[in-house]
């Protein structure tokens, strides 16, 4: 096999949920597809590569910076619904029914990897809190352990602000990726939020 089709088949394999087999699939696809398919994508992902940002506000990804999200007049700058990841942040999004901002951490704290404060934009969350006109932050974490690990952290830190601080209602099961969610249980659980 050619060296730039190995290669190709590496790096798809990279991917998240793409293994050996299914990258060597997906390169057979895309060159099958070479003028429809493969150069396009090529493009699109030169274009985003060159384009891309991150939110120096929030920690979203846009093309701009600040993001659209932070800059939108029609979102309530009161209200901080806080993530672990952008793929979070893009879920709540799919359900159109939260009109705050966001804060994206950047993970959770995790002994085990070696993750600790200083890791996240805990530091970053804190002073927007205090800062910005903020009333109510939502903990939108994961409800694994690690997210449940940081999500104490945060309100501990955020004690002193006089925010109220919320968490997701329960209907985001144990264990479960807000990114694996279908919109209705982000939408009720975004509805049934309580306080921490």
């Amino acid at each position: 096999m050619a060296d730039d089709i190995e290669n190709l088949i590496q790096l798809l394999a990279k991917l998240p949920g793409l293994g050996p087999r299914s990258a060597r699939r997906a390169a057979l696809h895309l060159i099958k597809r070479r003028e429809s398919l493969m150069e396009p994508l090529a493009k699109a992902m030169t274009d985003a590569a060159g384009s891309i940002r991150l939110c120096s506000t929030c920690g979203n990804v846009d093309t701009r910076d600040p993001c659209a999200i932070c800059t939108d007049p029609r979102r309530d700058p009161a209200v901080l619904c806080v993530v672990e990841e952008v793929a979070d942040l893009w879920a709540l999004e799919r359900t159109a029914s939260f009109k705050g901002r966001y804060h994206v951490l950047g993970g959770t704290l995790s002994a085990l990897d070696g993750v600790g404060p200083d890791d996240l934009r805990v530091g970053q969350l804190v002073s927007r809190a205090r800062a910005d006109d903020v009333t109510e932050i939502i903990l939108a974490n994961n409800a694994t352990v690690d997210g449940q690990t940081t999500a104490h952290y945060i309100t501990d830190q955020l004690a002193g602000t006089g925010v109220t601080v919320s968490a997701l209602a329960h209907g985001v099961p144990v264990g479960g990726e807000l990114d694996y969610l279908d919109d209705g249980t982000l939408m009720a659980a975004l509805r049934a939020r309580r306080a921490v």
